[in-house]
């Protein structure tokens, strides 16, 4: 049945590879009666992990929803990837959530991944809890876990539940507000512990809510209501984060973690979704259960029986079956004929979604990630995620023209999915060219594609895009002539060229006086000057920020033609760059590295072996650093991999376009070599 918008918890589970989350996931679901009993990853059979390639390497790729119903309440639950390659994932489960439980192990603490998504919450200031797992393992250390949150993040944490013993003799959690065990009887050694706790969670309740900070200064003391009333405050307002503990491989600590789910945790009630307005504004709608239907399309993706998914969160309204929305990216009316929530990879058909509420549409073949659906047309629209740009790359190629053409509808239909998952083809360098966010997340894509299509995927580097330029100005003039009996061909251009703004591309100015070429060849030597910049004169690489000025020529009454002007301006630009001092340009990326600091010393290295310019150095927490650089395109087509190899694996980075920079001496030499070799081997 559909549940009112007060009694809907939505809670994504994040965290760094191996915390936890999908044992997590499954422990809940047989609380909540979905599951007869959890599984583990290893077995591969659990909810979350259901694809082949999941199962296969033991590790959460897609995020995936499933659901409970706990006291009244109904839980929409998001297990996440925790790997870097698959972020785009956790973006589109955090924009569908209310509130997220990061995953954190006993043993490790605070870990790169954790601080990197952990900066996520903070550019949406979503609310959040920590589960501290594990504590049954060896070296799991529940004081020391919390003791790094709090060094590493600047919020205020407070202990719901701790520890009965750890590692081996890990055997219970004491809830410190309720002031009861979940298993068994409280020790007695630990009364001290649980009243300083206790008095930690009552001043943290007090600072949720103004007039709760009133009475407990003047009383000293707040209610138990009180107390759960200023955490709901609290939490939502992204004040305190409550902090629970246990083993999600036993299960103990979970059911009294659900509890809380229910108890503290936000409902969508009060949260306001961002909007970009008609005349391109952002602003904020509240989330209502009144007015007109809006959705957000917030992921994609391919059913081998249901065909297209389209995962939805409603904003406003209710969204029934058997109804119509508008598409307001296409401005076209989607018959919605059935809706569903998940299991996993199981589709429960249900009749209606109140708002607040996720569910999924089905064969909605024109809806992509980001649309936005509502019962009437218009152009305020959600706005699209924020996903970050991928890092790494590899041209492609595939045996056949046959299999070409199924390889590509394949990666096109995986860039609908994955807007992590780029594919485009460079005109300059004749390549299709895949980008992603590791070689793990390609590695996958084209696993898929040889599994779907029998398609094998030849990859190799990228080709750079070099650009070239000018340094001084310069002028020539060149004449096309051409005579073949009849009508011959004339046209005489005398041109002047100078550098422009690095970024400003292309100028044209026509400086004739006097008519000597007529306007109506202007337009040619235009285009002429075009196709001489495209085809480039040092390495034939596109010419840029070059602003060209024709200045004079001459014409023949019955020989002139467009088509001979613009012969002849390509002529006269080739010889005047000669003159202007030509040079190469090369793409630099900016770049962020994010390292243990064990390994900063061996980056920094490898940065300047790849002519990289290091900006800066920040402690992000956790004996993490974040190192700010600018580093030649030419030098990080490996980096994903090489970064890997260097930081045994924990280091990861983010890197999007910058600038072009001169480049000379023996790298602009070589360059220029593998060009000319290039362009032997095609001829």
């Amino acid at each position: 049945m559909a549940r009112s918008t007060e009694s809907i918890r939505n809670t994504s589970f994040v965290g760094h590879g191996s915390t936890g989350k999908t044992t997590m996931v499954e422990r809940l679901l047989a609380l909540g009666g979905k599951i007869s009993k959890p599984e583990s990853v290893d077995s591969g059979k659990t909810v979350s992990d259901y694809t082949e390639e999941e199962i296969e390497r033991k590790i959460s790729i897609h995020t995936s929803l499933s659901h409970i119903e706990w006291k009244d309440t109904k839980i929409n639950l998001l297990d996440t990837p925790g790997a870097s390659d698959f972020i785009g994932e956790v973006v589109s489960a955090n924009r569908s959530a209310d509130s997220a439980v990061m995953m954190v192990a006993g043993e490790s603490g605070v870990q790169i991944e954790t601080i990197k998504l952990w900066r996520r919450l903070n550019e949406r200031n979503m609310p959040r809890a920590v589960f501290i797992n594990k504590m049954d393992k060896d070296r799991a250390d529940f004081e020391s876990a919390l003791n790094d949150l709090n060094e590493n993040f600047d919020q205020s944490f407070v202990a719901v539940t701790v520890p009965v013993g750890s590692s081996e003799s890990f055997s219970d959690v004491v809830d410190t507000i309720k002031k009861q065990a979940e298993q068994g009887d409280i020790p007695s050694d630990m009364s001290d512990d649980l009243a300083s706790r206790f008095e930690s969670i009552v001043e943290a309740a007090a600072e949720g809510d103004d007039a709760l900070m009133e009475k407990y200064f003047e009383d000293g003391e707040l209610s138990p209501d009180e107390i759960r009333q200023g955490l709901i405050a609290g939490l939502r307002n992204n004040k305190i984060v409550p902090v629970f503990c246990g083993s999600t491989e036993s299960g103990i600590g979970v059911q009294t973690f659900l509890d809380y789910i229910v108890e503290l945790f936000p409902s969508p009630v009060g949260s306001e979704e961002p909007v970009v307005n008609e005349d391109e504004s952002t602003s904020t709608i509240a989330l209502s259960s009144e007015g007109d239907v809006s959705a957000l399309v917030f992921k994609t993706s391919n059913d081998q029986f249901s065909g297209r998914l389209s995962f939805v969160k409603v904003i406003t309204g209710e969204l029934h079956a058997d109804s119509e929305l508008y598409n307001l990216r296409e401005h076209r009316k989607e018959r919605i004929s059935k809706i569903y929530t998940t299991l996993g990879k199981k589709l429960v058909e249900v009749k209606s979604i109140p708002a607040g509420d996720i569910g999924v549409l089905t064969k909605l073949d024109s809806v992509k990630t980001n649309d936005t659906l509502n019962s009437s047309d218009g152009n305020t629209v959600f706005l699209p995620l924020m996903l970050p740009h991928p890092v790494y790359s590899v041209a492609i190629s595939a045996a056949t023209k046959k299999e070409e053409d199924k390889m590509n509808q394949l990666l096109t239909r995986f860039t609908d999915e994955d807007l992590t998952f780029q594919m485009h083809f460079n005109s300059e360098t004749k390549e299709t060219v895949i980008s992603g966010m590791g070689e793990l997340h390609l590695n996958m894509i084209l696993d898929r594609v040889k599994e779907l299509g029998n398609v094998e995927v030849l990859t190799r580097t990228p080709k750079v895009a070099y650009r070239e330029t000018i340094s001084k100005k310069a002028d020539a003039e060149y004449t096309h002539k051409k005579q073949s009996g009849g009508h011959g061909q004339f046209g005489r251009v005398v041109l002047h060229i100078e550098p422009l703004e690095r970024g400003k591309q292309f100028e044209f100015e026509n400086a004739i006086r006097g008519g000597s070429i007529s306007k109506g060849y202007i337009p040619g030597v235009e285009k002429g000057v075009l196709e001489a910049m495209e085809a480039g004169t040092v390495a034939g690489y596109p010419v840029v920020d070059v602003k060209s000025v024709v200045v004079d020529g001459k014409e023949h009454p019955v020989d002139s033609s467009e088509m001979a002007f613009k012969i002849a301006a390509r002529g006269a630009f080739r010889d005047a760059m000669q003159k202007a001092g030509p040079s190469l340009l090369e793409p630099y990326m900016s770049l962020s590295v994010f390292v243990d600091d064990q390994y900063l010393g061996d980056v920094l290295s490898d940065l300047s072996s790849r002519r990289g310019r290091v900006q800066g150095q920040n402690p992000v927490g956790g004996g993490v650093l974040e190192i700010k650089a600018q580093v030649p395109q030419s030098e990080m087509l490996r980096y994903a991999i090489d970064l890997r190899s260097i930081t045994s694996g924990t280091g990861s980075f983010e890197l999007e376009f910058s600038h072009y920079e001169h480049v000379a001496g023996n790298i602009a030499e070589a360059i220029v070599k593998a060009a000319e070799a290039e362009k032997e081997e095609s001829d």
